[in-house]
């Protein structure tokens, strides 16, 4: 096992290292101030920006540190409140069928919707651009979980509610010991889904809303032609969403279980 693990990871060294070589070679080759910067400028922008990540000169003129925590600030605040609403819900469907047949028609019309295109009535409605954002992050993570939710409370097997009901458990009981811990991996799935739909929808959300964040910092930077800087904050964007993605990964490990 260990010896897998080393190999994966030089297989992994060995295909970035050939990536970022074809990169500077197609840089080297480009017409001078044409074509996009190279990894070299890019790890030169990347350490001047993480030598001093929290400074603020203003309000176009802030650290990556200062605008990610902005991003990941939104992103908490409709994320974890989206996931709320989504368990409580997708519990209440998955436990009754006839409820969930009669409000999925619903769901799936408002499931494909992008999240963006709730921005102006949230904007006009609202008429304030850090809240409307929060609220594009929880209708970006609200369906995946509601889905998931849903359906892994209905597969719940019966044998185990009614084991519940024979030992007359209460319903805050019989919700905490039976149905949350059965339906926990399905749950967990959508949340994971959920926080990659989130963090995708907070980058481009700012690029409309404006501010502090890292989607804002992004364009800002292209207006500047600072192409490096975009570059380094896009990379700064996948890593966030790696980072993110494997601590739910580990989580639903954690819970899978088989009979």
């Amino acid at each position: 096992m260990r010896q897998d693990r080393l190999r994966v990871a030089l297989y992994a060294l060995l295909v970035g290292a050939v990536l970022l070589g074809l990169w500077q070679a197609l840089v080297t080759g480009a017409p001078k101030g044409k074509g996009l910067p190279g990894p070299v400028a890019v790890a030169r922008t990347a350490a001047e920006m993480l030598s001093h990540p929290f400074y603020d000169n203003g309000p176009n003129d802030k650290g990556i540190g200062l605008q990610l925590l902005a991003s990941l600030g939104r992103l908490a605040i409709g994320y974890l409140t989206a996931s709320v609403v989504a368990i409580v819900a997708g519990v209440v469907l998955g436990l009754s069928p006839f409820l969930y047949r009669a409000v999925n028609p619903y769901i799936q019309v408002l499931k494909p919707i992008s999240p963006l295109a709730w921005m102006p009535l949230f904007l006009y409605t609202i008429k304030d651009s850090s809240t409307a954002a929060v609220l594009v992050i929880f209708m970006s993570s609200l369906w995946p979980t509601l889905a998931n939710t849903a359906f892994g409370v209905a597969t719940i097997k019966r044998d185990y509610l009614n084991v519940a009901a024979i030992l007359q458990l209460s319903w805050p009981r019989r919700l905490l010991q039976v149905v949350l811990p059965a339906a926990a991996p399905a749950i967990v799935a959508g949340l994971r889904i959920s926080i990659g739909s989130a963090w995708v929808a907070i980058v481009a959300a700012e690029m409309l809303i404006g501010g502090t964040g890292v989607g804002y910092f992004v364009w800002n930077e292209w207006n500047n032609l600072a192409l490096t800087s975009v570059i380094f904050a896009i990379l700064a964007i996948g890593l966030i969403g790696v980072l993110l993605d494997a601590g739910l990964g580990r989580l639903s490990r954690r819970l899978a279980w088989s009979e």
